[in-house]
């Protein structure tokens, strides 16, 4: 008995004296909780406006709400829906791209249904990318890009977005690829910038992605909130239908962020290697909502006009402000979201601005340095979201004049 005892306070004792195993996979290091996470609690805790995360402070269509309660009523997705989605939304999807693309895409092999965007975009690093690959992606970046391509074990190659005008240097993205570039993954609309890609832009990366033979993810969410310039699909210029995965969601569009319903399109080979991954993620999500989305969809112009142009009052109230309040302010072409500078305000890291900026001014926004893996790039770059009412808007605009602006 006292052998044995010895035995284990032995084997207790070299246990100590290992290093602990890391828990966290090595290739998630340095990610931790998100920055919306934080913000978000900051501004529960101090009772601040929040301006940080990208989400409406009011809900979508009433028609659209209540085609969601009429699916949970009469029984339609309350159980497990199909894996590719509801017919109903594949149709959808389609008709959408045709009705403002001009796009023909088969709804039984050529659109997935997703959990939101977030999955799609998981779902794609996981099924195109192999460890060591390398993704080009334009930074700042939405931070789940990092993470996705990390879980692949596939290498970031960061493009830098510059202020002021936050636009590519095409000759650096044709000095980044090397044998191992597999992908590229881009965002237009794109967050947090607001930069609209140009349609001379997207043809001359369709033209490189054609030369080099790489497959392309496109994060398209924003793509009705477009208000300087036009979105063009990437999909659509020569040479990229067979190597293009296309990616949208309902959040942005139609304000029902928490219903988490997003689509995958392209050709039926890139939609069935996303459908391998994503059915070992989620499987289905969001049954109900799918039937309600596939109606929004359907909207008559008007609607996608009215939203715009919504938004659009509201970017150019709130960058009012912001300028009133004597933050540099980058004007953006789309999304939800202004990018500002604090430098003015003699402040050299935009983390620690937005920590104290809910006691300082009872306002919450994002630095978008965690957006960079070059963080000095965007050192003191600020992101506000101005998808919310605006009476909100303006007593942010005011708090921050209070604040901020010098007699």
């Amino acid at each position: 008995m006292a052998g044995a005892a010895g035995d284990a306070g032995a084997a207790g004792d070299v246990s100590e004296e290992r290093p602990r195993r890391a828990l966290l996979n090595r290739r998630l290091d340095g990610l931790g909780t998100t920055i919306f996470a934080e913000m978000s609690a900051l501004a529960l805790r101090t009772g601040a406006i929040n301006l940080g995360q990208g989400f409406p402070d009011t809900d979508g269509p009433e028609s659209v709400r209540e085609a969601a309660v009429r699916a949970l009523r009469d029984g339609h997705g309350n159980q497990y829906p199909p894996g590719m989605g509801v017919p109903e939304l594949r149709t959808a999807v389609t008709d959408h791209q045709k009705r403002f693309y001009g796009l023909d895409f088969d709804p039984d092999t050529e659109v997935l249904v997703t959990a939101g965007a977030t999955e799609a975009i998981a779902a794609a690093m996981l099924a195109l990318l192999e460890p060591g690959d390398e993704v080009i992606a334009f930074e700042p970046f939405y931070d789940s890009y990092a993470a996705c391509v990390a879980m692949a074990g596939a290498v970031r190659v960061p493009l830098t977005l510059r202020a002021p005008d936050f636009r590519p240097d095409l000759d650096r993205l044709r000095s980044l690829l090397t044998p191992r570039t597999r992908l590229l993954l881009l965002n237009s609309p794109h967050n947090p910038t607001g930069t609209v890609l140009t349609r001379d832009e997207l043809t001359a990366i369709a033209e490189l992605a054609v030369e080099r033979d790489l497959l392309v993810v496109t994060d398209e969410v924003y793509e009705h909130l477009a208000f300087d310039g036009e979105h063009v699909p990437l999909v659509s210029l020569p040479g990229m239908r067979e190597r293009t995965v296309s990616i949208s969601s309902a959040g942005k569009t139609f304000s029902f962020t928490g219903w988490k319903v997003g689509w995958v399109t392209g050709s039926p080979e890139l939609v069935a290697a996303v459908r391998t991954t994503k059915q070992f993620l989620t499987y289905v999500a969001s049954g109900p909502f799918q039937y309600a989305v596939a109606e929004a969809l359907a909207l008559p112009d008007t609607y996608y006009e009215d939203i715009r142009e919504d938004l659009r009052t509201k970017r150019d109230l709130l960058a009012a402000g912001l300028a009133d309040a004597g933050f540099t302010v980058y004007a953006p072409q789309g999304t939800y979201f202004i990018t500002t500078d604090v430098a003015p305000f003699g402040e050299k890291d935009a983390l620690a601005f937005c920590r104290a900026l809910p006691e300082r001014a009872g306002v919450v926004a994002v630095p978008n340095s965690v957006f960079y893996d070059h963080p000095d790039a965007g050192r003191t770059q600020v992101r506000f979201a101005f998808c919310k009412k605006q009476e909100v808007l303006a007593e942010a605009a005011d708090r921050l004049r209070k604040a901020f602006a010098r007699p």
